[in-house]
């Protein structure tokens, strides 16, 4: 019987980190066993053990890999403030808020990252920061570093307003919830960076 070559085993990792993640952001870690993330690979339980040592390793490949996907599609955006702006509103859109599958891992997950492994923690920490200092880099050009903290506090907003309009269930009042956090996190930007 041969043995599947090193091509195939990333490709198998690939596909379980990818659809994993999307398990996760739809249905929550605690609630995405081990045998539901490798059917929705289409694999069985036991291949699982060869690409991951746990399910909090799993976790925090799959946090650090949804970060590092934000992270490309935010530098695909318009430089300068006008792609902070696009990506303002894209993340405060009814199709993100919609698509939990499909979205930031922040937004579906936060609450049960912070309970997670300290593995996970860092993970999620390292991959934040990373998106962070990003959009910090496009506010304050001269000086990132000097934004991480405000910029940190107008993502915590933007999660915030994102996860409340996701539990409302008058679609009226969500819509609006995510109109005036634009509004909000906008004009907060332009204050900081009057000062």
């Amino acid at each position: 019987m041969a043995r599947y070559g090193n091509e195939h085993k990333q490709a198998t990792r690939r596909r379980i980190i990818e659809t994993s993640g999307r398990r996760f952001k739809r249905d929550g870690i605690d609630s995405s066993g081990i045998a539901t993330l490798m059917a929705d690979a289409g694999l069985t339980n036991g291949a699982f053990y060869a690409h991951f040592a746990s399910k909090d390793d799993l976790v925090a490949t799959t946090v650090a890999d949804q970060l590092r996907e934000q992270r490309e599609q935010f530098s695909a955006l318009a430089p300068g403030r006008a792609g902070v702006e696009q990506y303002v509103r894209e993340y405060l859109s009814i199709q993100h808020r919609d698509h939990p599958g499909e979205g930031c891992p922040s937004a579906a997950l936060l609450d049960e990252i912070g309970r997670c492994a300290g593995a996970v923690k860092q993970a999620y920490t390292d991959g934040l920061l990373a998106v962070i200092d990003d959009i910090g880099a496009r506010l304050a050009p001269d000086n990132p570093q000097s934004a991480r903290v405000q910029t940190l506090s107008v993502f915590a907003m933007m999660t915030g307003t994102l996860q409340l309009s996701r539990a409302l269930a008058d679609r009226q009042v969500a819509d609006a919830v995510l109109a005036q956090g634009i509004q909000n996190v906008l004009a907060l930007l332009d204050a900081g960076q009057r000062t």
